[in-house]
């Protein structure tokens, strides 16, 4: 049973998943692991299915908000819209006015959850080992490909909905990333900033969609195949890093109608050349801190909460 002190610790973690998942490079699913909410979050969404909504039927709205832990799944989504819609704009001007310091602190966390999720695993074995390395490979993979262009209409909109909102809950492969490879960022990021409703519900529609879909796949592998499906996270996670690396050359950008920059291809550099090229201070040792932060942040919150949060 909940406390009205657990529910706000729930809604803030919705704030960090929509801030996040705004952000290309950093996963919402990233932040549901570190926050030790990722299964509850698989288990709640598959819920939503024909037996519950039978159970809405048969005995009531009560029963059927008990089935889906609706009040699990009202107050993280409640979060999560909050932060796209106010929060995520103060975490894109950070991005712009600090990209050293942020992307740092983004790379510290992803760290601590390798280490988080690896202590957790339990076992290691050839599988696992295995379904790292693909994991690392596939992430890895995503960053290097060049963009696509889709186009805008309702159909391309609603498949991208669909496809961004699985990245969205995998640990490591950033949803906002996927979308910029389908060259769908700048057209949502427009939406939002327009309150295009016609856009966002229809790339809500395609959201809602995949999340019911890809969701009961998910937590069937979890359930199945727990370590392998673990290790193959966490080899997403370990690919993410070259995506969040905080010294970086634009290589390919363009530019979204309200004149926000993205960064379509970037070449990852060491701090000195970060400096020799482009000229600008690497702040090589704030953002060594800061990395060191969010590790620290991470595990010191599991340490202080008395048990190791399971996944």
């Amino acid at each position: 049973m909940r406390r009205p002190v657990d529910y706000l610790l729930l809604f803030l973690k919705g704030i960090a998943m929509g801030a996040a998942d705004v952000v290309p490079g950093v996963s919402g699913g990233t932040i549901a692991f570190i926050s030790g909410i990722y299964q509850e979050f698989l288990n709640s969404i598959r819920s939503v299915n024909l037996q519950s909504l039978k159970l809405l039927r048969s005995h009531g709205i009560a029963a059927f908000w008990s089935a889906i832990n609706g009040n699990f799944l009202l107050v993280l989504f409640t979060g999560i819209l909050v932060s796209i819609f106010s929060l995520a704009k103060l975490v894109s001007y950070c991005l712009d006015a600090y990209p050293v310091l942020i992307w740092s602190f983004f790379f510290g966390l992803i760290i601590a959850s390798i280490i988080w999720i690896t202590r957790n695993l339990g076992r290691w074995g050839i599988a696992e080992a295995m379904a790292v390395m693909a994991g690392t490979i596939l992430s890895a993979f995503l960053f290097y490909l060049p963009p696509l262009v889709v186009g805008s209409s309702p159909l391309a909109i609603f498949c991208a909905g669909a496809i961004a909102i699985c990245a969205m809950i995998l640990p490591g492969i950033s949803g906002s990333f996927i979308l910029v490879l389908l060259g769908m960022y700048g057209v949502l990021i427009d939406a939002i900033s327009a309150l295009d409703f016609t856009t966002l519900a229809l790339f809500a529609l395609g959201c809602v969609v995949g999340l019911l879909s890809f969701s009961r796949v998910l937590s069937w592998l979890l359930e199945r195949y727990y370590s392998v499906t673990l290790s193959t996270l966490v080899g997403f996670l370990a690919g993410s890093l070259a995506t969040v690396w905080p010294w970086r050359n634009p290589l390919e950008v363009f530019y979204t109608s309200s004149g926000k920059e993205i960064v379509l291809v970037q070449d990852n550099l060491f701090p000195w050349e970060y400096s020799e090229l482009l000229g600008q201070d690497p702040h090589t040792w704030v953002a060594m801190l800061l990395m060191l932060f969010g590790v620290v942040l991470v595990l010191g919150l599991e340490h202080i909460g008395g048990k190791r949060a399971t996944v």
